[in-house]
């Protein structure tokens, strides 16, 4: 299985991630179409919600638009998918988005690693297990 891993002790909160993201994805500087999402938890310390592949909304989709790939990683089918939101109501990490101003369906990380090539401190890395 692929995911992306997090390492919230190098995170310095620089947000590259999170632009990296938005910009790929919906072709704009929006930390709310981020499929990762980096916030401040302390003075020095920052935490990071990607997708980790768990894989508990794929049973909690009630058409059945959610799967693994060959590589593990958790799909939507977009045409499948009637927007109810339970995936995103379920995922345990909170890790499934939706903003509906700008896509019907709800996103998730997809262990792309866009973002982990761009990272400057290597908080970011692609793990297959």
């Amino acid at each position: 299985m692929k995911w992306l891993k997090v390492d919230p002790d190098k995170c310095v909160g620089c947000g590259t991630c999170m632009e990296t993201c938005s910009t790929t994805w919906f072709k704009e500087n929006n930390p709310a179409l981020s499929r990762i999402q980096v916030t401040k938890k302390d003075e020095d310390h920052y935490d990071l919600n990607a997708c980790n592949q768990c894989g508990t909304c794929i049973d909690m989709c009630p058409v059945g638009a959610l799967a693994r790939d060959g590589n593990g990683i958790i799909r939507m089918d977009e045409k499948k998918c009637v927007g109810c939101l339970m995936c995103v109501g379920f995922c345990p990490t909170k890790s499934f988005f939706y903003h509906a101003a700008k896509r019907p369906e709800p996103f998730k990380c997809i262990a792309c690693g866009l973002c982990v090539k761009k990272c400057p401190v290597e908080a970011l890395e692609i793990v297959t297990e």
